[in-house]
């Protein structure tokens, strides 16, 4: 950690993520700050070394397996519709695989999903252009958008007419995986010096994810309140989910990063790395 700062803990604040972290504040470690953005500007927090662990986007784990080590057993992952990385298209879609589609700058896993599945699932060559997430906007000069989180969620709600793909269903479909589309990773020079505070964060977060799916009204009032909805939308959207990194969910994500590899997405293979101090049996419990 940088001139004695606090530990920084990184949390996406997107819907999708907050069973790992509802029952998680600035109380649940001495010295703890919690910094609240969007996937991709965490990604970077922690790549530049400005958040020392976080929930962040899968693929910018694979970018950095190197320099990250993985936190076990927590992740958003679905084992087939997400609900939340969504493809509206403004056109058929064999005219979407050779025209331009616009995508989310907020994410890295879900862009690079779509390129998979574009590309080598479907055999197309689209242009991707990187917008705000606007879908309007996206779709004004695009021939269909990619959104995720909450501005997706809102946006599948509208009367727009068009076909949505749900991309944690087209994979679970071509694959018969599942897909993990955030992790929870720490800086590895971190393990000498904040072994302590990482394992009691760490233990904070199982016990939120356990709390939070345990009884969902809390997540559920609260998504009513910030952003719409109904109840029962939201506990099947809760449900749906999973949060676990279990043998399931690493083997959809080793294949998704075998994909990218071989897109060139990647510069080279993948091969995941936990946190030391939790057990291998934890691990593939």
């Amino acid at each position: 950690m940088k001139d004695n700062r606090p530990f920084r803990l990184g949390r996406i604040d997107y819907a999708n993520a907050w069973p790992l972290f509802h029952y998680i504040s600035e109380e649940t470690a001495d010295g703890l700050e919690i910094v609240r953005d969007v996937p991709s500007g965490l990604n970077r927090a922690l790549q530049t070394g400005d958040i020392d662990m976080s929930a962040i986007s899968s693929f910018s784990y694979a970018e950095n397996a190197d320099r990250y080590y993985i936190l076990p057993e927590l992740s958003v992952s679905s084992p087939s519709r997400v609900n939340s990385i969504l493809l509206f298209l403004n056109k058929p879609l064999d005219e979407v695989l050779c025209g331009t589609i616009a995508v989310t700058n907020t994410s890295a896993t879900s862009v690079n999903l779509l390129r998979v599945l574009m590309e080598q699932r479907f055999g197309g060559a689209p242009t991707y252009v990187a917008q705000p997430p606007n879908l309007d906007a996206m779709l004004a000069k695009a021939d269909a958008a990619l959104l995720i989180g909450d501005p997706a969620i809102r946006a599948s709600w509208q009367q727009r007419g068009g076909t949505v793909l749900d991309l944690g269903e087209l994979w679970r479909n071509w694959t018969g995986h599942g897909m993990t589309f955030a992790l929870v990773a720490v800086r590895r020079e971190l393990a000498p010096s904040a072994a302590h505070v990482i394992e009691r964060i760490y233990r904070a977060m199982q016990d939120s994810k356990r709390r939070s799916l345990q009884e969902l009204e809390p997540l559920v009032s609260k998504a009513r309140t910030l952003i719409g909805g109904t109840a029962e939308y939201w506990h099947r959207y809760f449900t749906e989910l999973k949060f676990d990194f279990g043998p399931r969910e690493q083997a959809g994500l080793q294949l998704y990063y075998d994909y990218a590899y071989e897109l060139g997405l990647l510069k080279r293979k993948v091969k995941m790395e936990y946190w030391p101090t939790i057990s291998a049996v934890q691990v593939n419990e």
